[in-house]
């Protein structure tokens, strides 16, 4: 079954039920779990060669890189390293939306800590209590200078994160640091890994427990991803959006307070993007006239994308607040604000990952039924002065960015400035205190 809803997005990694084992665990593939890789690679590879919006594959070809990777499939013995094949000839188009989303593993994992890019440097940004990761003394503010001998650059982060996080987990990692003093030093991390069903029951034959498991899941991530404000009298409104999923009455509802306020804040920070529509709503709701979006660049002629005024817009001041985690829909709002001039962008140079895709979702079997799927780029989308972000990004009017003592401190000087900036004083130790992170539950 194939979705038909069409998204802007980023390494929205949600994946449903399968059998994969991390790196370190795993097991010797057999010939009909190699069977099944090769027709993934052929169910994925046929709707690339159908849909891609590109017919020439940027020049690559196509149909030669899916017949490399399934000879490669047929000799591997690893059913982890056979996925990651599928996963690498869709890489091979270097398309920020177009990848592989695997089988769910029959486990949860956790590193204990999250890192970021920051200008052109990466830090530990948070560490879980608890984890091997505090444990072993990593902090926030700890730069990053190679994981189990890899140098995390700016331009490849995301890889490594898709690679470790989804393709193979390890057990593990070794990481040098170097903390904000400037000293040096190598920690080996152990990932904490939690076992769940191989398979899950959503036949309500078992009490429909699978079942309720799967929507308190869901529950959690619609908490985790909510919207949240801040309100600091009349002078100013913070908006922290941390995805493009929501709908046009929760959107109006955030400009109906905004509307009470002199300035509003849109703190895109960490947003991997989500659907248009959502993007579509925010839009309408800032601009007063009608503005386009973009450009859809793809096999046949489409309609551009395009905002319609609400007739309810924001009418005061407006800061955009972006990092190297912003992406997709966050990005080509950000740059919206710039091109129309309608406010200022600050923090640190977006993603860079903006295009137009679908998600395909497909399934082996039948009593027992291993689902899977893919992200595919079907439209490029080149903006009003002619541009697409794609590899690009948006470089703020303001290039804000956190020191390592920050980080280390828990201090916020992007919002900060922001606030200052729109006449609200605002100490970067009390911005960091407004929106506390919230770790997914073990």
């Amino acid at each position: 079954m194939k979705s038909n809803k069409r998204c802007v997005w980023f390494m929205a990694l949600t994946v449903l039920a399968g059998p994969l084992a991390p790196r370190g665990r795993s097991q010797q593939m057999t010939s009909f779990e190699r069977e099944r890789a090769l027709q993934m690679l052929d169910d994925i590879a046929h709707d690339v060669q159908k849909h891609y919006y590109d017919p020439t594959f940027h020049g690559m070809d196509w149909n030669a890189k899916v017949l490399e990777e399934k000879q490669k499939i047929k000799l591997e013995t690893s059913l982890n390293i056979s996925l990651a094949h599928i996963a690498a000839a869709l890489d091979s188009l270097n398309d920020s939306h177009t990848f592989f989303l695997p089988p769910r593993r029959p486990y949860h994992h956790d590193y204990g800590f999250q890192m970021e890019a920051i200008g052109d440097r990466c830090y530990i940004t948070r560490v879980r209590p608890g984890s091997d990761a505090e444990a072993k003394g990593v902090k926030r503010g700890d730069e990053v200078l190679d994981i189990d001998g890899w140098h995390p650059e700016r331009e490849i982060l995301w890889k490594w994160t898709y690679r470790y996080n989804t393709l193979r987990p390890a057990n593990g990692l070794r990481l040098a640091l170097r903390d904000p003093e400037g000293h040096q030093r190598q920690v080996d991390v152990a990932a904490k890994f939690k076992e769940t069903k191989r398979v899950t029951d959503l036949t309500l034959s078992n009490g429909g427990s699978d079942v309720w498991d799967e929507v308190r899941q869901q529950e959690t991530q619609q908490h985790l991803m909510r919207a949240r404000i801040e309100e600091m009298g009349d002078e100013l409104m913070i908006l922290k959006v941390p995805q493009f999923f929501f709908g046009q009455d929760e959107v109006d509802r955030w400009i109906d307070k905004a509307r009470k306020h002199q300035a509003l804040i849109v703190d895109l920070r960490g947003n991997p993007g989500g659907a248009v529509d959502t993007l579509k709503y925010l839009v309408g709701d800032i601009f007063e006239d009608e503005v386009k979006i973009a450009d859809r660049v793809g096999r046949k002629d489409q309609k551009p994308e395009v905002a319609k005024s609400r007739g309810r817009a924001f009418t005061g001041k407006v800061a955009v607040l972006v990092d190297s985690k912003s992406a997709s829909c966050a990005e080509l709002f950000a740059r919206i604000v710039q091109l129309q001039k309608r406010g200022v962008v600050m923090g640190d140079r977006s993603s860079g990952s903006v295009m137009e895709a679908r998600r395909y979702s497909y399934h082996i079997g039948t009593d027992v039924v291993v689902f899977f799927g893919a992200s595919i780029t079907e439209s490029d989308l080149v903006m009003s002065d002619g541009k697409s972000l794609e590899h690009t990004g948006v470089t703020p009017d303001e290039i804000v960015l956190p020191t390592a003592a920050d980080l280390a401190s828990g201090r916020d000087p992007v919002l900060s400035h922001a606030a200052v900036t729109l006449g609200v004083k605002l100490s970067p130790e009390e911005a960091g205190k407004l929106f506390p992170f919230e770790w997914r539950p073990e």
